[in-house]
């Protein structure tokens, strides 16, 4: 009598397959939370007292400038009593010399690495320093963490900003709107029934009252 051997193909491909399935339902599951990782364009409040419910002292809009970086522009500064405001930046010593505080590029050259932004810098615009700084967005996407330090970041500071609503751009100057945010000027013009304000002279002529002395832009010392 011929007895044949049961073939043990038909079980191992059964389970190469339930274990491409399960590989490929992980890679599935995993994509979402990157794609939704928070991010750090946008625009952001920085506090007097470095507190939600404090009050604003400058507004940094974040601008995602393609190949994962990013630079922060001053959208709009608020005036603090009893300090003298700052028009321009008359003790920079790079292309921002003399250039107007609204507008102006503040934070430069980030590089992103998820949730953290490094190797860049931030310019305090009373007296032209420009400091290493490195960002951080919290987990919600609320909070951003600027660390401004000399050589390495051990040796910083911290400090956190907040994000602002999207209904905020609407207090914006709309030039600052139009430079730098094309699509929400078109937007905006375009419920108002108004032509688009023609970006270029934002700060010159009625830009909000600048960013102050004493201030508040530059990281702590």
């Amino acid at each position: 009598m011929i007895t044949h051997r049961p073939t043990t193909h038909r079980p191992i491909r059964l389970v190469a397959r339930a274990a491409f399935a399960a590989f490929a339902l992980l890679l599935s599951a995993a994509a979402p939370s990157v794609a939704a990782e928070p991010t750090a364009a946008g625009l952001w409040q920085r506090t007097d007292n470095g507190k939600p419910g404090g009050k604003p002292v400058v507004w940094v809009l974040m601008l995602d400038r393609g190949n994962n970086m990013y630079e922060g522009v001053v959208a709009k500064s608020f005036p603090q009593a009893g300090q003298p405001n700052l028009t321009t930046c008359d003790e920079c010593e790079d292309d921002r010399k003399n250039q107007p505080i609204l507008g102006i590029s503040l934070i430069r050259d980030m590089k992103r690495k998820g949730r953290v932004y490094e190797n860049g810098n931030i310019l305090d615009p009373r007296n032209g320093d420009v400091w290493k700084a490195m960002l951080t967005v919290s987990p919600d996407g609320q909070t951003l963490t600027l660390r401004g330090y000399l050589m390495t970041p051990a040796l910083g500071q911290d400090e956190d900003w907040f994000r602002l609503p999207d209904s905020a751009v609407s207090q914006l100057d709309p030039e600052i709107v139009a430079k730098f945010m094309p699509e929400q000027a078109a937007t905006q013009a375009a419920q108002a029934g108004k032509p688009v304000a023609a970006p270029g002279t934002a700060g010159k002529a009625k830009a909000p009252p600048p960013a102050h002395k004493g201030g508040a832009m530059a990281p702590a010392r």
